[in-house]
């Protein structure tokens, strides 16, 4: 079963213009997250998607295999679907461009969930909730499962609402962490589905998915991830990496 990794990176960006070239101790911020890929033992191969020519030039430059894509795909899944529709795969799993905190093991879980599980065809990666303030962030994705760890509902709000007022310590919550793996031919119909109404009120494009029928199965980890949006992501993400 061949898999590969695809990184979409759009070099726009309302909060932050050019952040996936934004530089962290050296090295542009999509350098961080191919190398950290790069350390996968189960991908096949490894692919950046870029929407500029300056992205492709710098992905190239440290060593990158890279496509130039369109720059009117109106998401990631999109970028992606036009990369993967040239490249013989069986599954595909799709990095964020801003995450340079990224493990390789938990690519390799999800994408080993896949391979374990010939009913999922698509997956992704949760993590419980630790800081209480996170609820009320709509920029945490907040996720409830089921008892078979498929996601039920993904939301900027804070799900399951807390009506009694418990302590956060009693209850568990799971956010969402921006990275999915998917069965090439279910990507490429994914690809081709008119985007949902509950997509377009949460702006989450997974519940495209969900309100279409299918299941995404989640995969937990204790792995602690930073997506970039703003300088001050960059900052946390910098002390991060200078503690080791």
């Amino acid at each position: 079963m061949r898999i590969i990794g695809v990184i979409p990176a759009r070099f726009q960006s309302k909060r932050l213009p050019g952040k996936v070239l934004v530089g962290i101790l050296g090295k542009p911020m999509i350098q961080h997250v191919w190398e950290r890929v790069k350390k996968s033992k189960i991908l096949d191969d490894l692919i950046i998607a870029c929407d500029d020519k300056c992205v492709l030039d710098v992905a190239k430059n440290f060593g990158a295999k890279a496509f130039l894509t369109s720059k009117n795909h109106p998401s990631g899944t999109d970028r992606i679907a036009e990369v993967v529709k040239n490249v013989k795969t069986d599954i595909v799993v799709n990095i964020q461009g801003d995450e340079p905190l990224i493990h390789h093991s938990v690519i390799d879980a999800l994408a080993s969930s896949l391979k374990k599980d010939k009913s999922a065809v698509m997956s992704t990666v949760i993590k419980v909730i630790t800081h209480e303030e996170d609820l009320d962030n709509p920029n945490v994705v907040k996720v409830v499962i089921d008892k078979n760890k498929n996601a039920l509902y993904f939301s900027r709000a804070s799900i399951a609402y807390n009506r009694d007022k418990r302590n956060f310590k009693e209850l568990i919550y799971y956010k969402h962490l921006g990275l999915y793996a998917y069965r090439r031919d279910f990507l490429l119909r994914l690809q081709k589905m008119t985007p949902s109404l509950l997509e377009k009120t949460e702006r989450l494009e997974q519940l495209r998915v969900l309100e279409a029928g299918y299941k995404i199965k989640t995969i937990l980890t204790k792995r602690e991830t930073i997506g970039v949006d703003t300088r001050e992501d960059l900052k946390k993400v910098e002390k991060f990496l200078k503690q080791g």
